[in-house]
């Protein structure tokens, strides 16, 4: 493929742009450093601790993620005293950061005397033995001393992984000094031979192991939260047979520092989870003995883009011996109802995956209070938050703010994500559509349709948002409403709404009856009143008319008792399918497969004629899609459903 000259040009112009910029940064950073570290010890400490101050001033974002972070971890200070700790952290951060510059250009005898190395005789010994180590170290204190320290032992070669970072220029300048020492620098975009070349020598490699390791960790629990936690220690140690030893730099005083070496962790290689769940553990001590020395602004526990859920996680969930779910930080939903009873009958399967994608997921369902009822009757949902047509936007924003991680917007309104938006939940999730992009932070392409494929579902389509994997199940009973359901072999149940004629409804009851002893009930919305009476006008059978009569709630607790369902495409065919109900479903104007039932009791009988599907309300001609379903054939199958 040749590339045009002017886009050769371009690309070349942003290219010598950025090369600029990285040079830049580079001389700005020399510059500063410089400086730095021709001040005493004690005035780059001072001025650290004022720097980091104003940070904490100047910074609301990043003060107000270290102050989430330490409310989740220690959920037992008060407002006063997180937004002290929150402080402290700028200052000591602020002052250990300048620090770190100076003391990479420090000589060995000046650096013994502002930190203390305690309990590093269990590396001396395993070197000795013939056995590796590698050092599980943490954004705790002045991390530069575990290469001016901690790794510098007289009996080992030390080495540590490390992320390289974009600009070259930068990345040579940060670790000039200790490779000057004799670390080595292994850039884990590289890959890990070198690594594990050096502890088969033995030698020592530091791994930092308190960041967030994307989709590539393991999920466990760090101060009672699902984070994603990296397994390069625990893997580097059972391939090499090497120690894991943790430790950790603690802030002692004004410009003092204790370098501290941990007791050697016990593992068994056949479980590498259950070691990098132990380096967790260990690393939650040593942060709880120095809260305000550890890296607060790196957000630990983020879920990374675009999933929601961890089922499909590269190396999956762990949680230790001892650990329940109901132990652990919720990650909060709520997932935001379509409007229609069908259309969140058709959802309910992509709603419960939410809560079973992930052990700490707490699941609420902000609904319509005309869906309530049907929304309570599904036990994956941990609470149902109605809204009434009269309450506005921002009145529902108010009931969401401050409460939720993610919302996930089941409608394609603009309205649903202006709820989500002014609630200022971190993670909205949706369809695009109604020109509501600028209000999603993670927008939903719709399936890909092929032209020979078979059309979507909509359960399918909701089955699609992200995070979600694999084909719809099959629609089930909720746990809740399975004990409670009952067989009335007699009654049958007759749903009327506009769609088949009422003389045909009439005619099919007729039929049945002719057939087996049975009952029928009529139900439907008060507006179906007056075809209700059509149906009634003439039957001599066993019938209820309960049009206009039942609440939702009522109506699930009645349907539930029913053999049969007779119905055109309406919300409470989608509820009976759901439920595992039995039906018969008249279809015309509409189209099974975008919204037809699914379950293997559900019967659709649709015939095809040149107009359908139309979509419409009221038909232009003679309703002959309708009409083209005869009494007689809904008659053989409610029977055939029967047995």
């Amino acid at each position: 493929m040749e590339i045009p000259s002017d886009a050769t040009a371009g690309l070349l112009s942003l290219g010598t742009l950025f090369c600029m910029l990285d040079r830049l940064t580079y001389w700005l950073a020399l510059g500063a450093i410089t400086v730095i570290r021709h001040l005493p010890l004690a005035v780059c400490f001072l001025l650290g601790q004022v720097l980091g101050a104003a940070l904490w001033a100047i910074l609301p974002r990043y003060r107000k993620l270290a102050r989430e972070n330490l409310s989740a971890a220690f959920a037992d200070l008060t407002g006063a005293q997180l937004r002290s700790l929150t402080l402290r952290h700028f200052i000591t951060l602020g002052a250990n950061g300048v620090c770190a510059f100076k003391i990479a250009a420090l000589p060995t005898e000046t650096i013994l005397r502002i930190a203390s190395l305690e309990n590093s005789e269990g590396i001396k010994r395993n070197i000795l033995n013939g056995r590796g180590v590698v050092l599980a170290i943490s954004h705790m204190g002045n991390w530069e001393l575990y290469a001016q320290a901690a790794f510098r032992r007289p009996e080992t070669r030390f080495g540590t992984v490390y992320q390289a970072l974009r600009n070259p220029h930068l990345d040579e300048l940060i670790n000039r000094h200790r490779r000057r020492l004799g670390v080595q620098t292994f850039d884990c975009k590289k890959g890990f031979e070198a690594a594990i070349a050096l502890l088969r020598a033995p030698g020592s490699v530091g791994v930092l192991v308190d960041q967030s390791a994307g989709h590539g960790g393991i999920w466990m629990p760090f101060f009672n939260r699902l984070c994603s936690t990296s397994p390069l220690a625990a893997t580097l140690a059972i391939r090499t047979n090497a120690a894991v030893i943790p430790s950790a730099v603690y802030t002692s005083g004004f410009a003092r520092w204790r370098v501290v070496v941990e007791e050697e962790i016990p593992y068994d290689p056949a479980n590498p989870e259950r070691l990098t769940a132990d380096i967790n553990a260990v690393l939650e001590r040593q942060i709880r003995q120095s809260p305000a020395d550890w890296f607060w602004v790196h957000n630990r526990w983020k879920t990374p883009w675009p999933h929601l859920l961890l089922g499909k996680q590269k190396h999956g969930i762990y949680l230790p011996p001892g650990t329940e779910a109901s132990q652990l930080f919720p990650y909060r939903f709520v997932v935001r109802s379509p409007n229609w009873l069908g259309d969140a009958v058709m959802s309910q399967n992509t709603v419960r995956a939410f809560k079973h994608g992930r052990p700490d997921a707490r699941l609420s369902l902000l609904t319509p209070a005309k869906l309530e009822a049907f929304w309570k009757s599904i036990s994956e949902i941990d609470e149902v938050i109605p809204f009434g047509d009269a309450d506005s936007v921002l009145a529902i924003a108010v009931r969401l703010r401050g409460r939720f991680d993610a919302a996930i917007l089941l409608p394609n309104s603009f309205r649903s994500a202006a709820e989500a938006w002014l609630a200022a939940i971190p993670r909205r999730v949706g369809f695009r559509g109604h020109s509501r992009a600028m209000l999603l932070t993670q927008i939903i392409d719709e399936p890909q349709k092929k032209k020979a494929a078979r059309p979507k579902h909509h359960a399918d389509r909701y089955w699609h948002i992200e995070g979600v994997r694999g084909q719809p199940t099959a629609f089930t009973v909720s746990r809740s409403l399975r004990t409670e359901r009952k067989r009335y072999p007699s009654e049958f149940v007759r749903e009327q709404s506009m769609g088949w004629p009422a003389e045909r409804f009439r005619k099919t009851m007729e039929l049945v009856s002719g057939e087996v002893a049975c009952s029928w009930v009529i139900v439907g919305t008060q507006s179906d009143g007056r075809i209700a009476a059509e149906i009634l006008d003439g039957f001599q059978g066993d019938v209820e008319n309960l049009t206009g009569k039942t609440s939702l709630a009522e109506l699930i607790e009645r349907l539930l008792k029913f053999r049969v369902l007779l119905t055109n495409d309406t919300g409470t065919m989608h509820l009976a399918d759901g439920f595992g109900v039995p039906l018969v479903a008249v279809f015309g104007s509409t189209e099974p497969r975008f919204t037809g039932p699914r379950s293997p009791r559900s019967t659709v009988l649709r015939h095809q004629v040149e107009c359908s599907p139309c979509f419409l309300r009221e038909c232009p001609l003679d309703f002959r899609c309708m009409r083209a379903v005869a009494p007689e054939e809904a008659a053989k199958s409610i029977l055939a459903l029967l047995g």
